[in-house]
């Protein structure tokens, strides 16, 4: 089999402002490639550029798409370690560009073995439910959106902070006076807390029984994680500050992480995640499983990706749920709640409307 053409799409989708700690996004940069082999089978990929997180923009996926897509023509999407290894060869970084590829690699595989893609990867059917994910707003219009989210059914609230210590902790406050303690609360301060701040910050808000906190400072402050974790009576999941297994392997080795997040758009996609999760199983450390921005098709791969990898305990997949206005995704995994299903559809089992494609720049490689 060999790759014959592919599609290059700025999947552009409008979407409410959503703001956290290191700024806010009006619509969600996503890139799209579909890969055609000569076999007739193609392959779909999605992913979504978050620049104040990973540095890159739509427009520099959309770009480097193109020469990704140069490198590939004529040769074997099956070989899928060896496809990824000449986009690292070709440049380094730049994960979130080279994650839509690998998951269209992996779409292509599943396909060609007639199987869901979970079961290719050696996963069975399981019950994931996400938690749903509220922006940095005033301490008020958080807790009505937290009491909103519990009139709904949802059982678990992720909560941006990192703005400003203090008012952060009026914000759990304020969430947990309008919920109660029936609903499970996580937090994410998206690097936004100095050290001080996260000492305070994590001491106080210990008291309204947080599960975990995500990325409490900037990555360049990963010494100090030991000390911090020491102090918190909060556990601390690193985010930001594991891209790839090799950041992985160097939190566990100085013992400064509790959890790690990985997530596709951050680290490159299916290939380099399952690196990852294998460094956290085999020291004893839990994943969640995250995403920036991206619509249901890169949600269903993940869904796919949870169903084949028992070490991951904890879902952040709502990433369509957090202001996205439209949802031209065809198929896929859906929602039942919070919870998510899938059907075995070989493959990802996810496309996307051809009349909201037409509508993207695009461009044939």
């Amino acid at each position: 089999m060999q790759i014959s053409k592919i599609e290059v799409y700025k999947y552009s989708i409008p979407m409410v402002p959503f703001v956290i700690a290191t700024g806010t996004m009006h619509y969600a940069q996503n890139l799209l490639v579909r890969i055609h082999t000569d076999n007739g089978i193609i392959g779909i990929g999605e992913s979504s550029a978050f620049p104040m997180i990973a540095g890159e923009t739509q427009a520099t996926c959309y770009e480097m798409a193109k020469d990704f897509a140069a490198l590939w023509k004529q040769k074997d999407p099956l070989q899928i370690e060896a496809r990824m290894q000449e986009l690292d060869l070709f440049t380094a970084g730049n994960y979130t560009a080279k994650s839509a590829f690998d998951l269209a690699l992996y779409d292509i595989a599943a396909k060609h073995a007639n199987m869901p893609l979970y079961r290719f990867l050696g996963g069975e059917i399981k019950r994931i439910e996400s938690d749903l994910t509220m922006g940095i707003a005033s301490p008020d219009k958080m807790a009505a959106t937290a009491l909103e989210f519990k009139e709904k059914g949802v059982n678990i609230i992720k909560v941006k902070l990192g703005k400003n210590a203090q008012e952060d902790i009026m914000r759990i406050k304020k969430i947990r006076e309008a919920i109660g303690y029936t609903i499970e609360l996580r937090i994410d301060a998206n690097q936004g807390w100095s050290y001080d701040d996260a000492v305070f910050a994590l001491t106080e808000l210990g008291k309204y029984e947080i599960s975990f906190c995500e990325q409490p400072m900037r990555k360049w402050n990963d010494e100090m994680l030991p000390q911090l974790m020491a102090l918190s009576p909060i556990p601390i999941m690193a985010d930001e500050s594991v891209f790839t297994h090799h950041d992985a392997e160097r939190l566990i080795r100085n013992k400064a992480c509790h959890f790690i997040n990985i997530k596709f758009a951050k680290s490159g996609g299916i290939c380099e995640a399952t690196k990852i999760n294998k460094v956290a199983q085999d020291n004893g450390i839990f994943c969640m499983l995250g995403g920036m921005l991206e619509t249901r098709l890169a949600i269903t791969a993940n869904v796919h990706f949870a169903f084949a990898n028992n070490n991951i305990k904890f879902f952040d997949l709502d990433t369509c749920l957090v202001g996205h206005l439209v949802d031209p995704v065809i198929g896929g995994a859906t929602y039942q709640g919070m919870e998510l299903i899938l059907t075995d559809a070989p493959g990802i089992g996810a496309d996307v409307d051809p009349e909201y494609l037409k509508k993207l720049e695009q461009a044939v490689i």
